[in-house]
């Protein structure tokens, strides 16, 4: 069976964007303070990049610094706490000028300079030795500023620098979701309750909860039925801008128990080096949650697995045509040997974190 999916365009005719007003959009995003606060409140967030650092403060103590996509500044000023000589805080929005104020209530301005700019406009007066980017969107690629790094990283960074982080992983499982089954049963009970039958709306329920975006949300372990399966990973130091157009892999799993798919769930983890452990910072729904939560992939139906049950595929993540900032997941994927292709353009999940 094959199956596409197309977004609603709620009466409007979609059209692709150019690239200044995807920038524009994705831009304006980072200018209010909420995102800002929901990134630094995300404690596995921070401290991991804040421990990251620190692991690295012989690598950095001395050097030059670029912050690609600095926000409000937090990750330089860690730079310059682990001894930085030099830190440039790239940052297009206008949250820079926030950042300013930052830099100079701690008393940094000698050290770092917030540049409010694009990363592929700047003119650096010196090659940088560390790069630091909190670049992941939801699913990793979405936001695509990961590109931004690696024009940095070929520009920028001198031979045989350091990337924080430096490596990024991706995994897929099959999962079990409670809550839409239960929104689903509920058109049969209204009858029961009010005396209308309703159970007809089943179905159309059905369409609009299990549909083709890619929806962001927090899943529990309960509902994960496979150990993790990692599918694709990047290496910062060498990935380039045509291997990120399409990013793809293939997985294979076995559930757990006698259950329902109803969904998979994508999710990230990045890597920090280190002299004795490497440092990771984990969005899986096996650890704490933190604001990526995971990126949920709805099947058309259920499909009921049992002990053992094989779920295998092959996964590819790549730009909208749309709006390049934009990502679109595409799955081959065979559960217990019934062959099924799916399709999950995700034109409607907007630039900014929500």
């Amino acid at each position: 069976m094959a199956n596409s999916w197309k977004m609603s365009q709620h009466g409007t005719k979609k059209r692709k964007l150019d690239r200044s007003t995807e920038d524009y959009m994705y831009f304006d995003s980072y200018s209010d303070v909420t995102i800002h606060e929901e990134m630094i409140a995300d404690t596995v967030r921070t401290n991991t990049y804040r421990m990251g650092i620190f692991k690295n403060s012989k690598s950095i103590e001395g050097k030059v610094v670029l912050d690609v996509g600095a926000g409000t500044g937090v990750l330089s000023l860690f730079c310059a706490q682990a001894g930085a000589r030099k830190v440039y805080a790239v940052e297009a929005s206008s949250i820079a000028d926030q950042a300013v104020r930052i830099v100079k209530l701690n008393q940094m301005e000698d050290r770092i300079e917030v540049i409010k700019a694009t990363l592929e406009t700047i003119e650096l007066t010196e090659q940088v030795d560390v790069i630091v980017s909190e670049w992941m969107g939801y699913a990793l690629l979405h936001e695509s500023m990961l590109n931004s790094v690696i024009f940095a990283r070929d520009k920028w960074l001198k031979p045989g620098g350091l990337i924080l982080p430096s490596r990024a992983d991706l995994y897929i499982a099959p999962i079990n979701d409670l809550v839409v089954e239960g929104r689903l049963n509920f058109w049969s009970t209204v009858k029961g309750q009010y005396g209308v039958d309703m159970s007809c709306m089943t179905d159309f329920a059905r369409k609009c909860i299990m549909n083709k975006d890619i929806t962001v949300n927090p899943v529990t372990v309960e509902d994960v039925l496979s150990h993790p399966c990692k599918f694709a990973e990047l290496d910062l130091n060498t990935v380039t801008l045509e291997q990120l157009r399409d990013v793809r892999g293939v997985f294979s799993c076995e559930c757990f128990g006698s259950s329902s798919i109803h969904a998979f769930c994508v999710w990230f983890t990045v890597t920090f080096p280190a002299e004795e452990k490497a440092l990771v910072l984990s969005t899986s729904p096996f650890k704490p949650e933190t604001h990526w939560k995971q990126a949920v992939l709805y099947l058309d139906d259920a499909v009921d697995v049992m002990q053992d049950t094989k779920v295998e595929g092959e996964i590819s993540l790549y730009p909208s045509e749309e709006n390049s900032r934009h990502i679109c997941i595409r799955m081959d994927y065979v559960i217990d040997m019934r062959w099924t292709e799916q399709m999950k353009p995700n034109t409607l999940l907007r630039c900014e974190r929500q």
